[in-house]
């Protein structure tokens, strides 16, 4: 266990924010898996989201072309542009300003923005991507149908992207420690795996579903027809064209979503 993460916030008199979300990595070994699982090449910009202490940040700048951090905490911010010269540190939050282009993401994300985070980069260009989530939050990654952990992130990140938990981390490999476990997760962008007509309704049709899972798929869409629809009497006219619509949300696969979407198509038109 390297104890100079530590040994840093002594000396810097600062204390984690939990309000930030703020468990810094202290297991050296977890970092250099880390660095390895995302297979950076000297050509490689990698983008860093919550640096902290840079105990991940050091070893992709040993690897990488350029790295750019962007940290929400000004005195972090203050003491990686000081210890790391060679890296580029944006103070900001990750979910409002604008990223720079980037080849890899690798970071170990505050908990609390793990989810618009995650559907953020989906929607930017990049190569491949090892975060680090909450165990519970990875699982929802990667959940089936018909599973507790199935949701709309399940969809979300199966429709844009190939996903895999590589490991899981222990608690203790962090300071404080969190209360539950994490996990290193690989995403790498790919087509939808499925025909879709238009991406954008389908994203439309899986938030109004999944605001109500456990409900039949036309209940949802009633309950979220703003969202799919331009008015109730539209939805109300293509609800008997609609596949699957007696089953339950929970249990629809992102395909069977798919051909849900491509027939609501109508009541938007």
């Amino acid at each position: 266990m390297d104890e100079a993460p530590r040994r840093v916030l002594d000396r810097l008199g600062i204390r984690p924010r939990k309000s930030l979300g703020q468990h810094f990595l202290v297991d050296s070994r977890v970092a250099l898996r880390h660095v390895d699982h995302a297979r950076i090449g000297p050509s490689d910009t990698v983008l860093e989201i919550g640096p902290g202490l840079g105990v991940l940040t050091r070893l992709l700048a040993e690897r990488a072309r350029h790295v750019v951090a962007i940290e929400a905490d000004r005195r972090f911010a203050a003491y990686l542009r000081e210890s790391l010269p060679g890296v580029e540190v944006i103070e900001g939050d990750a979910l409002t300003i604008q990223w720079p282009r980037f080849d890899i993401m690798a970071s170990n994300l505050p908990y609390q923005i793990s989810s618009p985070l995650t559907f953020r980069l989906l929607d930017k260009p990049f190569r491949r991507a090892v975060l680090m989530y909450q165990w519970e939050f990875a699982r929802r990654m990667i959940a089936k149908p018909g599973t507790a952990d199935y949701s709309r992130l399940s969809v979300g990140v199966y429709r844009q992207s190939s996903c895999e938990i590589l490991e899981r981390v222990p608690r203790n490999a962090f300071h404080p420690q969190p209360r539950v476990d994490s996990a290193l997760v690989r995403l790498e962008p790919r087509p939808a795996p499925f025909p879709i007509a238009d991406p954008e309704r389908y994203d439309a049709v899986v938030d109004a579903l999944f605001q109500h899972r456990r409900k039949t798929v036309e209940n949802g869409l009633r309950f979220g027809w703003k969202a799919v629809a331009t008015s109730r009497v539209a939805l109300e006219a293509v609800l008997p064209a609609v596949p699957f619509r007696t089953r339950r949300v929970e249990e629809l696969s992102p395909e069977e979503i798919g051909r849900i979407a491509d027939a609501i198509g109508m009541a938007k038109g």
